[in-house]
């Protein structure tokens, strides 16, 4: 078999065999299929499509194509979550501990940030002595006794993906939508996930900017778990503006804190405890989704939610001091609050934008490996529809120079737009996907 005759074959729109596409994973995760082999490819497959059967395979093969975490035996069924990123997401500080408060072990793998979309590993190590790096050996303990680890993926696990994300990003093969799905779903199986919850960010601060877009990559990661043996739920979300009101790694950190203490974004909560709910429908802690969201509510309420996170932040070695009082967290030396200068109804707060500016600010990346301030961020005080008054706070920038600061006002205030008549409010969610 030669990889050539593979390439011409996707080229001329056949369909792969299982044996053809392992043979070309296995052989650019080893090196022996150079990467102008690899880019050809990604280009006939980005041009005309997979089945969904090819694609069902291609993620087999590349979560198989280094370690992979067998979690059978150690908990009864391993659930997990995934965004696909968006502004202002700290979803899994809230809904993990939520679950697993619940009685349903939640094993999570989580990334980094890059570009205008927050990663959840950033957030967390804001505060400090967390540990994202524990080995498979931990995470498997840590899962058995205590029920709950959020920490970094390790490189052993899909290190196919990890060669062909990078090729594709170079090479204008990004959006096809098998190779998005294939990227997200391997690195979940090779984790050891039987069943996930998937949160789909449509809108212009997500990676899929059309709701028809994102449709269809929630068909696809579901018809790749059915295929492959296991069960998934994708929720289409929004992402016209952020969620909840914060911007910023220890600025999120502590709007979910007060989401655990009930007193969050209601927006926030409400899309933790939706997602929440369905994690527990799907791992059998519900007979239904009313039950479900009870389940999670109730968690909240009584404080075993919080007592959960306080100690996943314990057992992985962070600062419970900084989480019992989050003004310990890194805060930045230049805070200015933003008043309105206009009266209206909100129409816009365009998300990318304010991604975007919160990078500059310096709370993102833009290559891997960057560094990024943990204290600086922004605070969006009001949602689309809101009705806003002169002299109304409208948002709050933390920065650490004048000059940062100064570009990110001007940012902001663009990135509000008026109208002088009431305007709808966006959803929170606009489809379910899956069982």
């Amino acid at each position: 078999m030669k990889a050539v005759d593979i390439i011409i074959n996707k080229r001329d729109k056949k369909a792969l065999s299982h044996v053809e596409i392992e043979f070309f994973v296995q052989g650019y995760t080893r090196g022996e299929i150079p990467d102008y082999q690899a880019a050809a490819w990604a280009m006939a497959v980005t041009l005309n499509g997979m089945t969904q059967e090819e694609t069902t395979d291609l993620t087999l093969a590349m979560a198989h194509s280094g370690e992979t975490i067998n979690l059978e035996g150690v908990v009864p069924l391993a659930v997990d979550k995934h965004s696909t990123g968006g502004v202002g997401d700290k979803t899994t500080l809230v809904v993990e501990p939520t679950v697993a408060a619940c009685g349903l072990p939640v094993g999570k793998m989580s990334g980094r940030g890059l570009g205008f979309s927050g990663g959840t590993l950033d957030k967390m190590e804001s505060i400090s002595g967390y540990r994202t790096d524990l080995s498979t050996e931990e995470f498997i303990k840590q899962l058995r006794t205590e029920g709950l680890v959020l920490t970094g993926q390790s490189a052993d696990l899909a290190p196919a993906d990890g060669k062909l994300y990078a090729l594709r990003d170079v090479t204008g093969t990004v959006p096809s939508m098998p190779l998005i799905a294939s990227s997200i779903m391997s690195k979940k199986i090779a984790g050891g996930a039987q069943a996930m919850v998937l949160d789909v960010k449509v809108g212009n601060g997500a990676f899929m900017e059309t709701l028809e877009g994102g449709r269809e990559l929630a068909h696809i990661m579901v018809d790749i778990a059915r295929l492959s043996g296991r069960r998934a739920v994708c929720l289409l979300s929004d992402m016209n503006q952020p969620l909840g009101h914060a911007v910023g790694n220890a600025l999120e950190v502590r709007e979910a804190i007060d989401t655990l203490h009930l007193h969050g974004p209601r927006d926030f909560h409400e899309h933790c405890m939706e997602v929440a709910g369905q994690m527990l429908l799907l791992g059998g802690k519900a007979a239904t989704l009313d039950e479900a969201h009870y389940l999670a509510e109730s968690a909240l309420k009584d404080g075993r939610a919080w007592q959960k996170f306080r100690r996943l932040v314990e057992i992985q070695g962070g600062d419970v001091k900084q989480v019992d009082d989050p003004r310990l967290l890194p805060t930045a030396p230049l805070v200015e609050m933003v008043s309105a200068q206009q009266y209206g109804w909100l129409q816009g707060i365009n998300a990318r934008e304010i991604g975007e500016a919160s990078v500059d600010l310096g709370a993102g990346r833009v290559r891997k490996g960057d560094p990024i301030d943990p204290a600086v961020g922004f605070i969006i005080h009001h949602k689309v529809g809101d009705r806003v008054g002169i002299g109304d706070p409208l948002f709050t920038i933390h920065a650490n120079s004048k000059e940062k600061l100064r570009q990110a006002k001007e940012r902001l205030l663009a990135a509000h737009t008026w109208s002088d008549q009431p305007c709808p409010r966006l959803p929170l969610f606009y489809d379910v996907v899956g069982d």
